[in-house]
């Protein structure tokens, strides 16, 4: 399809009413204070009135809240691959850009969706902090780490992640306890409990569904791991989160 006539149109008309496009690097200018961490400088940022949020950014819909979450969805999708270049798990990363996207999706009004995109980049900013407090991660860990949010439902064990990398198991293992400060073992249960918690909190899906998918190889078995590891029960940490609707 020939966009030509309309892309003209659209320039006549943005000159005639005098709108002047942000700058790539002025538009991006603030996420660096997400990918530094830099939590105190973004609130400050978001204290600015919210009317400023359209200035120089271009309607993407008539529709005046589905505008707003179109601009959402853009900004998430920049910041998130910002962050993983950054150093965050690309998992986590992504499930948290799907979990504010479906959010915003939910928003009645432009506020709403407004809101939803500063507690994303709040969200990011703190989880840069902490990934910046803790170090970089060597490429070894790293890639492990990722093969274990990437394979959940596996039986993951230390023997098989050091073949992967062509490590001696104790080797890799003290780089685990030195540069996340939990053993592989500890790792594993807690990359799978953060994740079902996050998967009780925003789906429907059942608990014995979440345990296979998992890897547990029973329901009784996977509230066992979880109530240990949060002192609730899979149903009652879901009555708690979920009928909060933070997912709104």
């Amino acid at each position: 399809m020939n966009t030509n006539r309309d892309l003209n149109y659209r320039l006549f008309i943005q000159k005639e009413k005098g709108f002047t496009r942000t700058a790539f690097h002025d538009e991006i200018g603030h996420y660096h204070y997400i990918i530094e961490g830099n939590v105190k400088a973004l609130r400050k940022m978001f204290e600015t009135p919210r009317e400023s949020f359209y200035e120089g950014k271009g309607q993407l819909s008539d529709d005046p809240v589905r505008n707003v979450i179109y601009h959402l969805v853009v900004g998430v999708a920049v910041i998130t691959r910002m962050c993983v270049d950054a150093g965050m798990d690309q998992n986590i990363a992504y499930t948290l850009s799907d979990i504010y996207i479906k959010r915003g999706d939910k928003c009645r009004t432009a506020d709403e969706v407004l809101d939803v995109m500063e507690q994303f980049q709040l969200d990011l900013a703190e989880r840069m902090r902490e990934i910046h407090k803790g170090g970089a991660m060597s490429l070894h860990v790293k890639r492990c780490t990722d093969y274990i949010y990437d394979h959940l439902h596996e039986n993951i064990t230390l023997a098989d992640l050091a073949k992967r990398e062509k490590l001696n198991p104790s080797y890799l293992s003290k780089l685990f306890s030195k540069e996340l400060g939990l053993g592989v073992k500890d790792y594993i249960i807690k990359a799978k409990i953060e994740t079902a918690k996050n998967i009780l909190r925003f789906s429907e899906f059942s608990i014995l569904d979440i345990s296979i998918s998992l890897g547990y190889s029973s329901q009784s078995a996977f509230t066992a791991a979880f109530r240990q590891a949060t002192g609730l029960t899979p149903k009652k940490y879901r009555d708690i989160y979920f009928s909060q609707k933070e997912f709104i």
